[in-house]
């Protein structure tokens, strides 16, 4: 199977690496460390001669002179030496280099471009509009940030909406807090920034910028699959900055935790199955998941694939698609990791299964090189290509987009990162201790304080923790459980218990209603409530608590 560029990129680094740190054999020693007399030694007088620097006239008639092979070969050596996945006090200027070469080349030299990772789609691709792209990487901004963290992507087109989809979504859900951007992949941030002039900042320059800013407390979310080697990664990043910033928090990546094998799955990979699978069936003109296996069609999504332990997760997605009853959709890998999701496994169980037509969907945050390439690409060791020449399938269809663009994804990275707001000090103790009037606010007409209280409700802060007292409509709910109603069921789980309030109504009558304590988390923030009535069901819901004025 192929390998994206950024990958073959990567392998290449990799090697250098290994054979530069292997053995002990001879290495030439830096000028300094030569012997004294190998310095002072005079150069032969050919050296004296060759070394000279050539005259403005000498290099305009070595540049006319040079082949449109050679000027291509000068583009493709510029391209090579920032396709690195390192930064350094060179890469601004060398991309600046790299694009100027490039633009002075004609149409036919440019095709000529051809390096270890250089092509001529490096710059001559169009990848969509790059000025529709936000690198959120302003300064002045405060004290909270979330930090959104991804691989990234150099096709413009995929990154806003992708990666910008589910950024404004965050943003939009939180707009006390900054919301910035960093990319791990430093073959792409210099990519874009040749390409297109947009600056994108990796890991260490985003925390280095937060530090200059101030940020006090910050929260980082990765768009990440899963916990993978990216995320270890970045999380590794982070020890260096715990002395730095008062509070770092990592939200969880897409599909959640990992859990011990295949059998394991959780809320969040069944979000994602359902979201995923929707929007394909949707895109392929479908009315349900059912009429397309009637009219024999399977969705396949491809995903990665990894050597990592999480690669786990991909069996569970595809367990869960079992779960959820979607006999015609199917979990495949880039990389065969897990080896039962590679490409040729996938077309045995698509034929197996029966079905005659099949649409290729990326199971991917980002539609960007996996996809446009590995997925759908026209060269032999595509997906496309591969599925068409089984000879097993009528027809082969693809669908060019990420996971970042779909709404219930979006809503889903939203939710972490109120979760992992919820785990930061200065959100429990955002108050000094004493006593607040709060809006108490939940997500359902049948879940509410009393009539008497318009929203309001009692909020107490004591050693940093808070509380509020909600007085309800009657005694019809029983118990309520600061969390799920999953969670709230299991053994062990400490349940809310009422207390008996009299309220009283304009008319002048009065009643006798459950009253709770409910731990408070986080202010002007969704958290879970959930709540059991008389007949023993449980049921979730959303609560806020917002507006504290001292009482």
């Amino acid at each position: 199977m192929k390998k994206s560029k950024w990958m073959k990129g990567v392998a290449i680094l990799a090697a250098a690496a290994i054979l530069a740190g292997c053995g002990n054999g001879a290495v030439d020693s830096p000028a300094e460390e030569q012997p004294s007399e190998a310095v002072t030694e005079a150069p032969a007088p050919e050296q004296e001669e060759t070394s000279k620097e050539e005259t403005p006239k000498e290099e305009a008639v070595k540049e006319e002179t040079m082949s449109d092979e050679d000027r291509a070969a000068e583009v493709a050596a510029l391209i090579d030496a920032i396709y690195v996945q390192e930064r350094t006090d060179d890469t601004d200027a060398q991309c600046e280099q790299a694009k100027a070469a490039w633009d002075a080349l004609t149409d036919a030299q440019k095709e000529l471009v051809e390096g270890e990772s250089a092509d001529p789609d490096y710059f001559g691709r169009d990848t969509g509009d790059a000025s529709k792209d936000d690198p959120l990487n302003a300064d002045g901004i405060g004290e909270k940030e979330i930090l959104v963290v991804s691989f990234g992507t150099s096709f413009n087109d995929s990154r806003s909406e992708d990666i910008g989809g589910a950024e404004k979504a965050i943003a939009a859900a939180n707009p006390d807090w900054s919301v910035r951007r960093a990319f791990t992949a430093q073959i792409i941030i210099n990519h874009v920034q040749a390409r297109d002039g947009e600056k994108i900042d990796n890991m260490e320059q985003a925390l280095e910028r937060a530090v200059a800013n101030g940020v006090k407390q910050l929260v980082v979310q990765p768009t990440h699959l899963m916990h993978g080697a990216e995320y270890d990664e970045l999380c590794a990043a982070l020890e260096n900055y715990k002395d730095k910033i008062d509070e770092i928090v990592v939200a969880e990546p897409l599909l959640g935790e990992v859990g011990s094998d295949a059998s394991v799955i959780n809320d969040d990979k069944k979000t994602v199955a359902e979201a995923i699978t929707a929007e394909a069936v949707k895109e392929a003109g479908f009315d349900s998941l059912e009429a397309a296996a009637k009219d024999g069609t399977a969705f396949v999504f491809m995903g990665h694939g990894t050597a990592h332990t999480a690669k786990v997760s991909y069996s569970q997605m595809a367990t869960q698609m079992q779960k959820l009853g979607y006999d015609n959709v199917f979990i495949g890998t880039v990389e065969g990791e897990p080896e039962e999701t590679a490409c040729e496994n996938i077309i045995e169980a698509v034929k197996e299964a029966g079905y005659k037509k099949v649409v290729l969907r990326p199971l991917m945050v980002v539609a960007g090189d996996h996809a446009n390439n590995d997925m759908a690409g026209d060269e032999e060791d595509s997906w496309k290509s591969m599925f068409t020449d089984s000879g097993a399938f009528d027809s082969i269809d693809c669908q060019i987009a990420g996971l970042g663009r779909i709404g219930a994804v979006q809503d889903l990275y939203v939710a972490h990162t109120a979760e992992a707001l919820k785990q930061l000090v200065g959100a429990r103790a955002a108050l000094p201790d004493g006593e607040y009037d709060v809006k108490f606010t939940t997500d359902s007409s049948m879940f509410k304080i009393n009539e008497t209280l318009n929203d309001m409700a009692k909020l107490t802060v004591k050693n940093g923790e808070m509380s509020v007292h909600i007085s309800l409509a009657s005694e019809n709910i029983v118990n309520l459980f600061p969390g799920s109603a999953d969670e709230a069921q299991k053994s062990g789980a400490k349940l809310l218990e009422p207390t008996k309030d009299d309220v009283k109504y304009s008319d002048g009558t009065t009643e006798t209603v459950n009253g709770f304590d409910v731990p408070v988390p986080v202010l002007d923030a969704e958290f879970d409530l959930a709540l059991v009535g008389t007949k023993g069901k449980w049921y979730d819901h959303k609560v806020v608590v917002s507006s504290p004025e001292k009482s």
